[in-house]
């Protein structure tokens, strides 16, 4: 009996496809609980929907003369979340098995063999053909045990100068890899759709917080692209990580390497990686990796719940400064009139489940002596989860953001509530000679004139000014209101209309550049 007959009731049936990196992020997770239910769920059940093999199949069976108690089975089994490694620990025992060809440790025929019964298991995985037992613990055991099947005596050879250990290691790193490369185009079409905005909100001018109170007034491209260098920073450390991420643990078997004379060089090269692992104790037990990539991952949750936060704001009648998309929206059950920000209450919420995973990994990893510990086990799990839900929040993120459209009139009917201009005047005082804290203290007087007579600083006549400061002339006029007060900024990477149009020029080179790269 194929293992989901129980498990596909449980999802719905929306694929015959096993191969879980084509299903989106929430039904792979669905799938993931639903397979992890499964298997709790297996003492319990009379007649359990899943195949049965022999204990003297187990690799590691020969030393032993009693047989595994299925409740160990069904609490060791990695088959319910580590099966989505099917393609790189294909790639890799590819790549493995022709290292060994090379060095003639395999003959080239048991290399074909070895190689075309691979990609067919591959192919079976994929169109969902492929039998799954918890017997056989995970998906490196799953793969070789269906490779024996087909080719016998062969498919025994493959596991020659290789461990589970330094087996496991190298598929973690060639999927985070492959991860760390979806998210950094991810985070390509967020800033992309960011840069998009730029020409259409350029004349938009929108007051900017500090303290969640009104500060200065900026234009809106400079809120759009301040998140794209936060994104931006997301990607560079990512492609840091990367370089980390990118070493070859393969060849260190256990945890002592191999007295056969193996060529590491050549398995690297095929798997395309940059480094080989220098130490097999290290490059076993090595998470390093995982927990620096967590971390890459938190960041980029961070980033996205401050900008979600920000538009939900945005979006209320308080604010009213953004019309959300009604396709990212949902409603209430109860209060017809609502259009709630639902996804962008995800993308802040999810952080936390970010967040989470990192944390497990750092307490997981946190005392293990060296070298392979079966702890290691459960370091899939929370990187899975962060990839997939960082992932799933900037999928969602760039339409949301090319969708939004700005209340323009709202904006501008409120714009010179909260003196804006107020550290543009104090600065025009600078600029003519009155130390800095004479000219704070100057500019605070008039404000609270101002407020007295709930006018703002424009309003105020020119006597007012001079009875405060005699310094004052009709030219102050020029330096206030917000439009005049964004204008009169000039220093580099300020919100100066001529220093915002140079980055929105300099962003549309670097993102044409990348995009036509990718």
């Amino acid at each position: 009996m194929f293992l989901y007959t129980g498990l596909r009731k449980s999802v719905g049936q929306r694929r015959s496809s096993n191969d879980t990196e084509s299903i989106p992020s929430r039904d792979r997770l669905e799938m993931c609980h639903a397979v992890n239910a499964f298997f709790v769920e297996l003492p319990h059940r009379k007649e359990p929907q899943i195949n049965t093999i022999k204990e003297t199949q187990k690799a590691w069976s020969g030393v032993f003369t009693e047989g595994t108690d299925k409740r160990v089975e069904t609490f060791t089994e990695s088959i319910s979340f580590d099966r989505r490694l099917y393609e790189v620990d294909i790639r890799a025992s590819i790549a493995h098995a022709r290292m060994l060809s090379d060095v003639k440790i395999l003959t080239a025929e048991e290399f074909r063999q070895l190689e075309e019964a691979l990609l067919a298991i591959r192919l079976e995985i994929e169109e969902g053909n492929f039998e799954y037992k918890i017997e056989l613990e995970d998906i490196h055991m799953h793969i070789e045990h269906a490779l024996i099947e087909k080719i016998g005596d062969v498919g025994r050879k493959l596991h020659t100068a290789r461990s589970r250990n330094d087996q496991v290691v190298t598929d973690l790193r060639l999927w985070v890899r492959d991860a760390i490369d979806r998210i950094d185009r991810c985070l390509l079409d967020v800033q992309s759709a960011f840069v998009g905005r730029c020409d259409a909100d350029f004349d938009v001018i929108l007051p900017g917080y500090t303290h969640l109170q009104r500060a200065q007034p900026v234009l809106a491209p400079h809120y759009w692209l301040a998140y794209c260098e936060k994104f931006q920073r997301d990607r560079e450390r990512l492609g840091d990580c990367r370089k980390r991420v990118n070493i070859l643990g393969l060849g260190s078997a256990a945890l002592a390497g191999t007295s056969l004379p193996i060529d590491r060089t050549k398995t690297a090269e095929y798997l395309g990686f940059e480094r080989i692992a220098a130490n097999s104790l290290d490059a076993t037990s090595d998470r390093d990796f995982i927990r620096e990539t967590a971390f890459c991952l938190v960041e980029i949750a961070l980033h996205l719940s401050t900008f979600a936060e920000e538009w939900i704001l945005w979006s209320t009648a308080e604010f009213n400064f953004l019309r959300l998309p009604q396709t990212f929206c949902t409603g209430s059950s109860i209060m017809p009139q609502k259009v709630n920000p639902d996804v962008l209450e995800l993308i802040r919420g999810k952080t936390a489940r970010v967040s989470s995973s990192l944390h497990s990994l750092i307490m997981l990893t946190k005392g293990l002596p060296l070298a392979y510990n079966r702890d290691l086990q459960e370091d899939k799990l929370p990187i899975f989860d962060a990839f997939d839900t960082v992932e799933a929040a900037l999928s969602l993120a760039a339409p949301l953001i090319e969708g939004a459209v700005l209340q323009k009139e709202s904006i501008q009917s409120r714009l010179e509530l909260g003196y804006l201009d107020a550290t543009v005047l104090m600065e025009y005082l600078i600029q003519k000679g009155v130390p800095q804290r004479t000219a704070h203290g100057i500019v605070g007087r008039l404000v609270r004139t101002a407020m007295e007579s709930d006018v703002p600083l424009a309003s105020l006549p020119l006597n007012v000014f001079q009875e405060i400061h005699d310094g004052f002339d009709d030219k102050v006029f020029t330096v206030l209101g917000a439009k005049n007060a964004v204008v009169a900024m000039k220093s580099y990477g300020s919100t100066a209309p001529s220093e915002v149009r140079k980055q929105i020029d300099d962003w549309k080179e670097k993102i044409g550049r990348e995009q036509a790269v990718v």
